[in-house]
């Protein structure tokens, strides 16, 4: 897919996905429960935190251009009592979509990730924003003890997306090259290589996928294949071939 065809879907992701984040924001306890995915995060934080997100990068695609410095984010603060958050909320999203909109996908905007495989426009920005709202989604359920299953299409996109803008750059590998295969059962696979000049992905073929010999390799659903991704499930959840160490020593090198 690309981010131009799939930029409507990619704002109407955002706006389900928000929607979900407010909805287990409204069912909490509590705006002081613990987030266990976030440690050291109360729930308010992590509100904040998304909202604080959808205004700063409004302000991004309508107002950078690439090579800016990195605008500040002062100012974003939410509301602390629920009814008022969850308006601030609401309004935060819309005036991402807003802007997303008015900008359009190919205006070129600041961006802190390498114009590697995610380009500086407002599509990859509105592709960025998907995940950030659907894993944030999740720990508002969990932080309100209903977590969900992710979508299984928002899923696929964010585990793609994931390898393309945060995981591929050219800081070296300090190991031995190695290859890590992703297979997510209903969304495809892909294949992160690791050496001297970075990291890159690959989108395999089911050919490549079945005949291949990566030094390691992950197998589960899309939706667990993203939350493991970002850390939300350990990986001993799903089942790994190969050097079982290879994913831990990814994770750790950030």
């Amino acid at each position: 897919m690309t981010d131009h065809l799939h930029f409507p879907a990619l704002l109407r992701m955002i706006d389900e996905r928000s929607a979900a984040f407010r909805a287990a924001v409204a069912e909490a306890p509590s705006l002081d429960a613990d987030v266990p995915s976030c440690p050291g995060w109360t729930l308010y934080d992590l509100a904040n935190h998304l909202s604080e997100g959808d205004r700063f990068w409004a302000h991004i695609v309508l107002n950078t251009a690439p090579g800016d410095e990195r605008p500040s984010k002062d100012g974003l603060a939410a509301p602390r009592e629920r009814e008022e958050l969850i308006s601030w909320l609401a309004d935060s999203t819309d005036q991402l979509l807003t802007a997303l909109r008015e900008a359009g996908p190919d205006r070129s905007c600041w961006a802190w990730w390498e114009p590697l495989a995610s380009p500086h426009t407002v599509a990859a920005v509105a592709r960025r924003r998907v995940p950030e709202s659907l894993i944030h989604t999740y720990d508002a359920q969990l932080a309100s003890g209903n977590p969900q299953e992710l979508p299984a299409t928002e899923a696929a996109d964010a585990i793609e997306e994931f390898l393309s803008t945060v995981c591929t750059g050219t800081v070296p590998w300090p190991g031995e090259p190695a290859t890590m295969d992703y297979h997510a059962a209903e969304a495809g696979s892909w294949r992160q290589t690791v050496d001297a000049a970075g990291s890159r992905f690959t989108r395999l073929t089911a050919a490549e996928a079945d005949g291949s010999k990566p030094t390691a390799a992950v197998y589960g659903t899309a939706s667990e294949m993203a939350l493991l991704m970002y850390m939300r499930i350990p990986s001993d959840t799903l089942r790994i071939e190969g050097d079982t160490d290879l994913l831990q020593r990814l994770q750790d090198w950030g």
